[in-house]
């Protein structure tokens, strides 16, 4: 089989096959990103906003046809998957919006006479090597800002996600962005190590596994590429207090479940306080318990198959490793082919592996504690430092353990409020770069200094 296919998850069924890059195509598809660039660049940034508004609203145009070819591909139910078209669309159109303030220059307060000023300046071809689990928003999310300042984009998706690849390459070329200026590869491994290795390639940008991203690194390090990484999450749900325990359940399952339990920043450890745990454990348990598996296409599905059989193995491997060393099932932890029920775990302790771990599906250990410090120490005792989330009635206890927690993001009392003008990013071993907002657009420029005297 080849490395690029749609092989349909809900029922193991090989769609499409796609050829992958030889190495002459390799070199072909940098030297036309190269050569874009000098055009693109050069762009009044007035006309860059015109194309990607166009993408933006191709996006929409072309949303039904979208929406079922990610469904197809990694198993996400539907209106999960017309959202993220929808979320994709409002990305790049927010870059088309701001595109002043991300291009224009910033005055400096200087100590002598005359000015000085900070002119941001593309930095040239750009890789970027994305996951499957967003097929639309994650290209977005890396693709527009980059476009926006004027750099040019080699786009390699995982080789699971090769026909929205092709749909989005058809956006950009539609959108009347110049040849060469978004191009979708098809590359393998050793390829990609190529591509950051040339010269002409001037950043590379990694969303996915710790593994990958640690490799990625590594080689853009021996190169002096730029590399900006978003990896994983184990993101704690910390529920302290409450004036509707229902409202917490419900937000703590939208958390959990959304994308079939297949997102890096989606709360995967529920710190609960021992007065609210009893409560809030039986309602959790008996709403994941009660989420619909079934046909991703179907209207009342809540969780479809993972993307794939082998994501469904390992996520099994890994519930079966932690009841091996303790942990309790309260709900599901049987796997039927691709799909994964919603399972609870509970008995978690600092001893087993299941502690440290990212469940990448609809999993979630539940925690009980008894003070706000134990929740915090639960909270950072993992490597990870994504997302997190922190429930309370007192305002000043949520600024506290906001400042606590070592994460990128703490959001507070919500859950699934990502927004374009909002930055997406971890610390520890979740990443290093800013994705979304306005910083997204500072990770490949140069901040060049212009002193006049």
């Amino acid at each position: 089989m080849s490395d690029y296919a749609v092989v349909n998850p809900a029922t193991g069924e090989t769609l499409a096959e796609y050829d992958t890059l030889t190495d002459a195509g390799v070199q072909d598809a940098i030297a036309s990103a190269h050569d874009a660039y000098r055009a693109w660049s050069r762009t009044a940034p007035a006309d860059r906003a015109a194309a990607l508004r166009r993408v933006a609203e191709l996006h929409r145009e072309r949303r039904d046809e979208l929406a079922a070819i990610i469904v197809r591909e990694m198993g996400k139910p539907l209106a999960a998957a017309e959202g993220e078209v929808d979320f994709a669309a409002d990305i790049t159109e927010y870059y088309a919006d701001n595109i002043d303030k991300i291009t224009g220059d910033t005055p400096l307060d200087i100590l002598a006479e005359g000015s000085a000023v900070i002119r941001r300046s593309p930095l040239g071809v750009l890789l970027g090597i994305m996951p499957w689990n967003f097929p639309y928003y994650q290209v977005a999310r890396f693709a527009a800002p980059n476009l926006a300042v004027g750099n040019t984009i080699l786009l390699k998706h995982a080789p699971q996600c090769p026909e929205s690849a092709e749909a989005l390459q058809a956006i950009y070329r539609d959108a009347g962005l110049p040849e060469g200026a978004y191009v979708n590869i098809r590359a393998t491994n050793d390829q990609a190590a190529t591509i950051i290795a040339d010269p002409r390639v001037q950043g590379v940008s990694v969303t996915g596994s710790e593994r990958a991203g640690s490799a990625v690194a590594a080689l853009a390090g021996q190169h002096l590429k730029k590399v900006a990484l978003e990896l994983g999450g184990s993101d704690p749900f910390i529920l302290l207090s409450t004036d509707d325990l229902d409202a917490a359940v419900q937000a703590a399952v939208d958390a959990r479940l959304d994308n079939n339990g297949q997102s890096c920043n989606a709360a995967k450890r529920f710190i609960v306080a021992d007065d609210l745990y009893d409560g809030f454990l039986a309602k959790f348990t008996a709403a994941l318990g009660e989420a619909k598996v079934g046909d991703p296409f179907a209207d009342d599905t809540v969780l479809g198959p993972l993307s794939s059989l082998a994501a469904a193995e390992r996520l099994d491997e890994q519930v079966q490793r932690a009841v091996a060393q303790g942990a309790t099932v309260e709900v599901g932890g049987r796997r039927d082919g691709a799909y994964y029920p919603g399972t609870v775990l509970t008995g978690v302790t600092k001893d087993m592996d299941a502690y440290g771990e990212e469940f990448f599906g609809p999993v979630g250990t539940v925690y009980r504690v008894s003070s706000e410090e134990e929740a915090i120490e639960i909270a950072n005792g993992t490597g990870y430092g994504l997302g997190s989330y922190v429930f309370t009635t007192d305002a000043e206890q949520a600024q506290r353990i906001a400042d606590r927690i070592e994460a990128g993001m703490v959001y507070v009392n919500v859950v699934l409020a990502d927004s374009p003008e909002l930055p997406f990013g971890g610390v520890k071993r979740s990443g290093t770069s800013r994705e979304m907002g306005l910083l997204a657009a500072d990770e490949f420029v140069n901040k060049k200094l212009i002193r006049s005297a």
